[in-house]
C-alpha cells in the first residue's frame, strides 16, 4: 500500500477513534454530542472519496430529520420540516448575488488560458531576468503570480507551467525537487492573489465584503510571492549546482534590422533613437520607425508619471468631497463604503429593483425618507446655490507614502534607462507583447473593484468580454475554444454553487443539534487570550488542509469559527486572510495535494509524486512563516482597505 494511503487511513482511523472515545452511550447521547458525531462523519466520508456537495447535503438533512425528531415531533412532520429546510437554505444561496461573479471569474479565466499569453510571458521574463540567480525559476514564480491575477484558476496554472517552465528547468540542469516545488507553489498564488475565486467563497460564507477582500489580500499575496523569489534566489546562490545559470546561448537575442542600425549609435537605447533622430537620413531609418522605437521606451515613464498623478489626487483629496462621492439610487443616497460593505446574507448587496434598492443594499434612511417623495429639481435648487457659494474645500496634505512609492519609482526608472541597452529593449518588446494586455485586463478588472467604481460581478462580466477580446487578438478564438471554455465554467461553477447547498444545509442541521453552541462553550471555557485563539484556529486549518480541499474547509469550518471571532475581538476581514494565506497547504500537502497530481500529469516519467512531495515542503514552510509576518504586521493587509474605505 503506499504512503499516502496510509497516511489517509491513519487520519480517519484517528477520527474515528477519537469520536468513540469521547462520546457518550448513546442513552446519554445529546443533540450536541449528535451534532458532533455529524462533523467526523463528514470527514470521514469526504476522504473515502464521496462527492463533497452531496456528502454535506445527505448528512444535513438526515441529521435534520434526527433533531426535528428528538424536538417531540412525528416522522411526518419531521420529514416536512426538513424538506422545507432543504427548499429554503437552495433558496437561500440561489438569491445570493455574490456568487453570480464566480463563473463570470472562472470563464475569464480559462479564455485567458487559451489566449496562448503564458508561453510568450514566460519566455521574455526568463530572457529579461537572466543575470538574476535561478533566473528559470524566478521566472516561472514571476509567470504564475502573474497568471494568477488573470485567471484565480490554480489548475490550469500548475498544469501549462508544467508544460512549459519543467522541461526547460530540466533541460538548464534544475534541481528536479526544486523544480517541481516552484510550479507547485507558484502555481497556487492563484488561491490568494485576487481575483481569486477562494476570496469569494469566504466572503459569501462569512459575510465579509469580497471587495475589501480583495484590496486586503492584495499585499499578502505579492510577500508571499517574494518570499518564495527570495528563497530560490539564495538556494541558487548557496547551491548553483541545483540552478544553474542560463548558457550565452540562451541569453542571446536576435536584433531587428531597424534595432541593429539604431546600435551603431550608441549602446543605450534612449541616446542611440535621440542620436538617430539628427542623422536619421544617413542612418536610412524613416520617422516612422523612429516614432516607434521612441514611443516605446518613453512610454514607461508616461506611464508612470499618469500612475503617480492620480494616486496623488486621490491621496490629497479633500475629507468633505470624498465623503461626498454618492450613487444615486430613486430616493436615497449610497456611499462608496455602502457599496462595499456587506449585506446580512453576506457579501455584497446588490439592488433587486429600483424602488427597492435602499431596502436591499441594507441602507438606512432617515426617519421619513420612505414617507417623503424624492425632492424635485426646483427644489434642489437653493441648496445647489448654496453649495457654490461655498469656498472650494483644502485638499489633503500628501502623505509619506506618496514621496516613498515616488521616490522608489525614480530610482527603478534610472536603473531601467541606465541599463536598456538594445538587446534589453528587444526583451522588453516582448514583454510589452505578453505582459501589457494582460496588465490592462488585470487592470481593468481589480481596478474597478478595489477603487469602488464597479462590483465584483460587474468587473467579472468585463473581465470576461476582456478574456473574448484577448483570446481573438491573439487569434486563439474560436468555436472549439468557447465550447469548452463554457463547459469547463459550468463544471466548476455547479461544484461551488452545490457546495455552498450542502453547506448551507449542513450548517442548518449543526446549529439545530447545538452544535456550534457546544464547541463556542468548549473553547470558551479553555480561556484563550487572542492570539491562543488565532494561534489554534490557524493549526486547525493548517492540520485540515492536509487531508480536506479548501472548499471543505471553507464550506464547513467558516461556519464554526466565524461566530467565535466576536468573543475575541478579531476582525473578520483579518482572519479571512490568514485563513487564505494559510490554506495554500491545502493544495501543497501530501495525501491530497492536488497541485502535486496536476503537475505528475505533465511531467515526464522519470519525475516521481515523491519528488513532488519533497520539493513543495520547504514553500509549505514559507507559507508558515510568512503567516507569522502576516500576524506580527498585520498592516500588510489591512492598510489598503483601510486607506480606500475610511
Amino acid at each position: 500500500m503506499r504512503k499516502e494511503l496510509y497516511f489517509g487511513f491513519s487520519i480517519m482511523a484517528a477520527i474515528v477513534v477519537g469520536t468513540l472515545i469521547y462520546m457518550p452511550s448513546f442513552s446519554d447521547m445529546t443533540n450536541g454530542h449528535l451534532g458532533l458525531l455529524m462533523l467526523s462523519l463528514v470527514v470521514v466520508t469526504i476522504m473515502l472519496g464521496f462527492p463533497t456537495a452531496f456528502t454535506l447535503m445527505g448528512m444535513g438533512m438526515i441529521f435534520a430529520f434526527m433533531a426535528f425528531h428528538n424536538q417531540g415531533e412525528g416522522d411526518a412532520q419531521a420529514i416536512k420540516r426538513t424538506l422545507d429546510l432543504m427548499v429554503q437554505r437552495t433558496f437561500s444561496v440561489m438569491t445570493n448575488d455574490v456568487l453570480v461573479s464566480i463563473p463570470l471569474f472562472v470563464f475569464m479565466g480559462y479564455l485567458v488560458e487559451r489566449a496562448n499569453l503564458i508561453e510568450k510571458l514566460f519566455k521574455s521574463l526568463h530572457l529579461s531576468l537572466a543575470r538574476v540567480p535561478g533566473a528559470l525559476a524566478v521566472a516561472t514564480l514571476v509567470t504564475c503570480a502573474i497568471f494568477a491575477t488573470a485567471t484565480g484558476i490554480v489548475g490550469a496554472v500548475v498544469t501549462l507551467m508544467g508544460l512549459l517552465a519543467l522541461p526547460a528547468m530540466l533541460k538548464s540542469g534544475y534541481n528536479v525537487k526544486l523544480s517541481a516545488g516552484v510550479i507547485t507553489a507558484g502555481g497556487c498564488l492563484g488561491i490568494l492573489i485576487p481575483p481569486s475565486v477562494m476570496l469569494i467563497v469566504y466572503g459569501a460564507t462569512a459575510g465579509v465584503s469580497v471587495v475589501k477582500l480583495y484590496a486586503g489580500a492584495f499585499f499578502p499575496g505579492l510577500m508571499l510571492a517574494s518570499l518564495y523569489i527570495g528563497y530560490v534566489i539564495i538556494v541558487a546562490k548557496l547551491k548553483p549546482e541545483w540552478a544553474p545559470p542560463l548558457s550565452e546561448k540562451d541569453r542571446h537575442v536576435d536584433l531587428t534590422p531597424a534595432s541593429q542600425k539604431l546600435a551603431k549609435f550608441g549602446k543605450l537605447a534612449l541616446p542611440a533613437v535621440l542620436a538617430a533622430a539628427k542623422g536619421r537620413a544617413a542612418a536610412g531609418i524613416s520617422t516612422a520607425e523612429l516614432l516607434k522605437q521612441l514611443a516605446i521606451i518613453v512610454g514607461p515613464l508616461l506611464l508612470f508619471v499618469v500612475m503617480m498623478t492620480m494616486i496623488h489626487r486621490g491621496a490629497t483629496t479633500p475629507i468633505e468631497q470624498a465623503a461626498l462621492v454618492t450613487m444615486e439610487s430613486d430616493g436615497g443616497m449610497m456611499s462608496l463604503e455602502e457599496v462595499a460593505a456587506p449585506s446580512q446574507e453576506g457579501g455584497l448587496a446588490l439592488p433587486s429593483g429600483a424602488d427597492e434598492a435602499p431596502k436591499a443594499m441594507g441602507i438606512a434612511l432617515p426617519p421619513g425618507a420612505e414617507e417623503t417623495p424624492a425632492p424635485s429639481a426646483a427644489a434642489n435648487a437653493p441648496a445647489a446655490a448654496v453649495q457654490q457659494d461655498q469656498e472650494p474645500a483644502e485638499r489633503q496634505p500628501t502623505p509619506m507614502w506618496f514621496w516613498i512609492m515616488l521616490g522608489i519609482g525614480l530610482a527603478i526608472g534610472a536603473i531601467f534607462y541606465y541599463t536598456l541597452t538594445m538587446a534589453r529593449l528587444e526583451i522588453f518588446k516582448m514583454l510589452l507583447g505578453s505582459f501589457f494586455p494582460l496588465a490592462v485586463l488585470i487592470l481593468f478588472v481589480l481596478g474597478t473593484i478595489v477603487f469602488g467604481l464597479a462590483t465584483p460581478t460587474e468587473a467579472a462580466a468585463v473581465g470576461s468580454l476582456g478574456g473574448f477580446i484577448l483570446a481573438w487578438a491573439y487569434k486563439q478564438l474560436n468555436m472549439s475554444v468557447v465550447r469548452e471554455s463554457v463547459f469547463l465554467t459550468a463544471k466548476t461553477s455547479a461544484m461551488v454553487c452545490w457546495l455552498f447547498v450542502g453547506s448551507s444545509i449542513f450548517s442548518a442541521a449543526f446549529a439545530l443539534l447545538g452544535g456550534q453552541q457546544l464547541i463556542e462553550q468548549w473553547v470558551l471555557s479553555l480561556g484563550l487570550t487572542t492570539f491562543q485563539f488565532l494561534v489554534l484556529s490557524q493549526v486547525i486549518i493548517f492540520l485540515l488542509g492536509w487531508p480536506l480541499e479548501w472548499t471543505e474547509i471553507i464550506v464547513i469550518f467558516m461556519p464554526i469559527f466565524i461566530p467565535l471571532l466576536v468573543h475575541y475581538n478579531v476582525d473578520p476581514l483579518f482572519f479571512g486572510l490568514l485563513v487564505a494565506l494559510n490554506l495554500q497547504t491545502a493544495f501543497l500537502s501530501p495525501p491530497v495535494a492536488m497541485a502535486a497530481f496536476y503537475l505528475k500529469g505533465v511531467a515526464p516519467p522519470h519525475v516521481t509524486l515523491n519528488q513532488i512531495f519533497a520539493g513543495m515542503m520547504p514553500f509549505m514552510a514559507i507559507q508558515v512563516f510568512a503567516l507569522v509576518i502576516l500576524y506580527a504586521f498585520p498592516a500588510i493587509g489591512m492598510w489598503l482597505p483601510g486607506v480606500l474605505y475610511k
